[in-house]
């Protein structure tokens, strides 16, 4: 069934997503600040919104993919009044737990209905509709957005309530964070050991070690054909969106009174690798940053 689609938020991320609802037959009314990014949506075959409020006015399903929690509760003041009463709020940006539930509030107040639903995958699999949705909010919300999420991802799980999407968002974040920086320790070592990339490559990937950071997203060129070490760190998944996530995870770990070093010494070495990269380098490439530093401290 043929949707009614505002998609607010046409960057990286949104632009993909939006296009791949278009080519999945809805109608898709766009906006976004960024003209170049607008005209992206209009070449993909959406319609060009003149402003978010007139993107909303007559969707029955509004996505928004924006960069922090201050902006997406900034829109909803701007388009909440804007849609007519029921509408569907499906907010796929990475913002704090916090923000999400107050999202959620706000829209139940103007009238509407809302679901956090962050995603895991990247630009490329935005590009290839295979994200993975964690959602927060009713089970009938989630139910009805799901035919949309099932075309811009091949997984969408249901975390519970207002928030949850969110809660596993940055939980699973933190994971990866770690794993990347601790596969990576692992090939520096293994090079001053004398231990080629290809050998340690095939003994963890099918031994203990194994994990996604290493056989996905190896932060090493080669064992990997695919991953971002292959391009020279072209993002991927770019160092300073690893940071902000970890960030949040550390945020949520102070407020939850959580004992978890591991999680906050990487958010710490993120921010200050994306500090230097920002945008233009993938987060595996923090292992250029543990080669340069080691032998530095003896």
């Amino acid at each position: 069934m043929s949707r009614t689609v505002a998609f607010l938020g046409l960057g990286h991320m949104g632009l993909p997503m939006a296009a791949n609802l278009v080519k999945a037959g809805h109608r898709v009314r766009a906006y976004d600040l960024v003209p170049a990014a607008l005209d992206g949506a209009v070449t993909a075959g959406a319609e060009r919104a003149a402003s978010a409020p007139d993107a909303v006015a007559d969707a029955e399903i509004v996505v928004t993919m924006l960069p922090a929690g201050r902006h997406v509760l900034a829109l909803y003041d701007d388009i909440l009044t804007a849609a007519r009463p029921g509408t569907l709020f499906v907010d796929c940006s990475t913002i704090d737990v916090a923000d999400a539930r107050t999202a959620h509030e706000r829209a139940r107040a103007a009238g509407m209905r809302a679901l956090d639903a962050p995603v895991s995958g990247g630009v490329v699999g935005a590009e290839a509709a295979t994200l993975t949705f964690m959602a927060g909010g009713g089970e009938d919300e989630f139910a009805e957005a799901r035919p949309l999420l099932d075309i811009m991802g091949k997984k969408a799980v249901h975390c519970g309530g207002p928030g949850a999407g969110q809660a596993a968002k940055i939980c699973n974040n933190m994971i990866l964070g770690v794993s990347m920086i601790a596969v990576s320790e692992a090939f520096v070592l293994g090079e001053s050991l004398g231990l080629s990339h290809q050998a340690l490559y095939e003994v963890a990937s099918m031994a203990s070690g194994q994990c996604w950071a290493l056989s996905v997203n190896c932060p090493v060129p080669g064992p990997v054909p695919t991953s971002p070490a292959n391009r020279d760190y072209r993002p991927g998944f770019a160092a300073s969106l690893m940071a902000k996530d970890l960030g949040l995870a550390a945020n949520a770990l102070r407020e939850g009174g959580v004992h978890a070093e591991l999680g906050r010494k990487a958010a710490e070495l993120y921010a200050a690798y994306a500090e230097r990269v920002g945008d233009s380098e993938d987060f595996s490439g923090i292992v250029r940053t543990i080669r340069d530093q080691s032998g530095e401290a003896t």
